[in-house]
């Protein structure tokens, strides 16, 4: 009786990390292997990398620049933790390669379009922009196959096929 009790307290106090299938990431050239793109395709998983953001203004009193970085999107299989999408990065790139994996909260198309300062929030705080040839693509991802539409535009959509 007392071990199911143990058993039940330990399942109260379990903490549920969210799970997602969309993450965002910064990796920092001078912490990540001469091969890196190739490691990342490894992988098999989609994955958008950024131009190399070197112009990006620091906040930083004396520090023109932050330090140079790239802006990754990672595409999960199924939903997973980002604690998992960490280790794994680690895993193939090294233990410096990456502190902070976050899951996207926001659309696929703007955090793709933050890729080149493209975005919204970016425009808005006068970013420098990025090339969109420089964004490089990793296992066929396709950002069009992430952007949603919602009941209003496929009901308009399929009004303008229907009137064709």
């Amino acid at each position: 009786m007392a071990n199911d009790k143990t058993k039940e307290e330990s399942l109260e106090t379990k903490v549920v990390l969210p799970k997602a299938r969309f993450f965002t990431f910064l990796l920092y050239p001078d912490s990540i292997p001469d091969d890196w793109e190739m490691q990342l395709e490894l992988l098999g998983v989609p994955i958008a990398i950024s131009p190399l953001h070197d112009k990006d203004k620091s906040s930083v009193e004396g520090q023109e620049y932050k330090k140079a970085h790239y802006h990754v999107i990672y595409v999960a299989k199924n939903p997973v933790t980002a604690e998992s999408v960490r280790i794994k990065i680690k895993r193939v790139l090294g233990n410096k390669s990456v502190a902070k994996v976050q899951i996207v909260k926001q659309s696929m198309e703007n955090i793709y379009l933050y890729l080149t300062h493209e975005s919204k929030d970016a425009i808005a705080k006068n970013k420098v922009k990025y090339p969109k040839e420089d964004i490089r693509l990793l296992s066929n991802f396709d950002i069009d196959r992430y952007v949603t539409l919602d009941v209003e535009d496929k009901d308009e959509m399929l009004n303008d096929v229907c009137d064709m």
